[in-house]
């Protein structure tokens, strides 16, 4: 079998996997941003998708996660971080619960993280670092954690960007410490379950992933990258890849059964990381890399989609400069096939074939996940200035920006 066809299976495999009535977590059921629903808009309204309900909330960088009838988020007011719970059927608010004191940043204010939702709990990361869990019912904390404290390490220059991952009983976060990068702590009560790879933080959240056979949480800090055992911690492999200001911020990517793609703005550029393994020993070689101010592919802080053997992602241009563009690259030999130039600054999820694309200026627009040219299928203002990516649960896409998170339907006839 081909290169190119492993990838295939290994994708249309992945994607099987998605849960396609929630949106639990950072990204998705896998946390690809990519969801498993079909059926949805072909193209959009001149004004829009339907706006099935508008709750106005406060300040906040965070995303929704959707669980059942609930969609979860974190804001602030001028005095506290809250998590809250919102009705998905009307946007009611079901819970509020305050966290922490207001965050203040010079790079934007309040909180970062999206909330994470497992066996009836709620993981919530506010912009300074603290870790708490919540139950899902009531919103009653369960636990808190000031991770940078507890773990003596240094929050992140620019805030706390770490989405909490859930794996099995564990909840897992960089804490910033040169004796606990990446921290694990115990869903039910927050006691530390492992401590692994000292180290700064960036500003990645880390993913699940089975490469090269084995089941691992792949982390990107402000070093590089890293392989970790989910149940030990132990450090599997390891990559270097240092970017100005610690900007590593994009997820990582699994491209391959044995590949992960990694990727910074600042000018930096990507890398195609390839793992092999002899017995428990791992070793990760880049395969394809694409640097500096000529790469093919700079993430800043969107993180890229796979769909059928292509990578859809935006390309900054420059030192967090305003050029974004919408690039399409084959994986089998890593060429670019398309870009839209100067597309601007946004954040995408891949759906039904398509991409689902929330722009800095608070527009939708929708993409076809073309391999031979850019299609645009819509395009229209439904929101305020935003950096979140969008999140898709039962035929509905939720956005949110400093005053409301949005509902939208986005089902097609029917």
């Amino acid at each position: 079998m081909t290169g190119l066809r492993l990838v295939l299976v290994y994708l249309f495999c992945l994607t099987g996997l998605a849960e396609g009535g929630d949106w639990p977590q950072f990204l998705g059921p896998n946390r690809t941003g990519t969801s498993a629903e079909t059926g949805l808009l072909q193209t959009l309204p001149q004004d829009g998708p339907r706006v099935v309900w508008k709750t106005p909330l406060g300040t906040s960088m965070s995303g929704v996660a959707v669980s059942g009838k609930q969609a979860l988020t974190l804001f602030q007011d001028d005095t506290q971080q809250y998590a809250v719970s919102l009705n998905t059927e009307n946007g009611q608010i079901l819970w509020k619960t305050a966290l922490a004191p207001a965050f203040e940043n010079g790079m934007g204010n309040g909180p970062r993280a999206t909330p994470a939702v497992a066996e009836g709990r709620v993981f919530v990361m506010t912009g300074e670092g603290l870790l708490a869990g919540l139950d899902a019912a009531s919103g009653k904390p369960l636990w808190k954690v000031d991770v940078p404290q507890q773990f003596a390490g240094q929050a992140a220059e620019y805030g706390v960007a770490c989405s909490p991952l859930v794996s099995g009983d564990l909840v897992i976060v960089q804490a910033g410490s040169e004796t606990a990068g990446v921290v694990a702590l115990q869903c039910a009560s927050g006691k530390l379950a492992w401590k692994s790879r000292g180290g700064r933080s960036g500003y990645a959240s880390p993913v699940l992933m089975t490469l090269a056979g084995a089941a691992q949480v792949v982390v990107f800090d402000a070093a590089g990258a890293g392989g970790l055992d989910p149940q030990t911690g132990a450090e599997l492999w390891q990559f270097p890849f240092p970017t100005e200001y610690d900007c590593n911020t994009a997820c990582p990517v699994q491209v391959g059964e044995r590949e992960v793609l990694i990727s910074a703005g600042e000018n930096h550029g990507a890398v195609i990381l390839q793992l092999t393994r002899s017995g428990d020993a791992f070793a990760a070689k880049p395969v394809w890399s694409s640097l500096g101010k000529d790469s093919q592919l700079r993430a800043e802080w969107q993180t890229p989609v796979v769909h059928k053997g292509h990578l859809y992602a935006l390309d900054n241009s420059g030192s967090a400069g305003p050029i974004t563009n919408l690039v399409c690259i084959r994986l089998s030999d890593r060429k670019t096939v398309w870009q839209k130039p100067r597309f601007g600054k946004s954040n995408l999820i891949l759906a039904d074939g398509r991409l689902w694309i929330t722009t800095m200026k608070g527009e939708l627009v929708l993409v076809e996940a073309s391999d031979t040219e850019y299609r645009e299928l819509g395009r229209a203002a439904v929101l305020e200035t935003t950096r979140q990516a969008p999140s898709l649960a039962d035929g509905r896409l939720y956005v949110r920006d400093d005053q409301h998170v949005i509902c939208l339907d986005v089902r097609g006839s029917r």
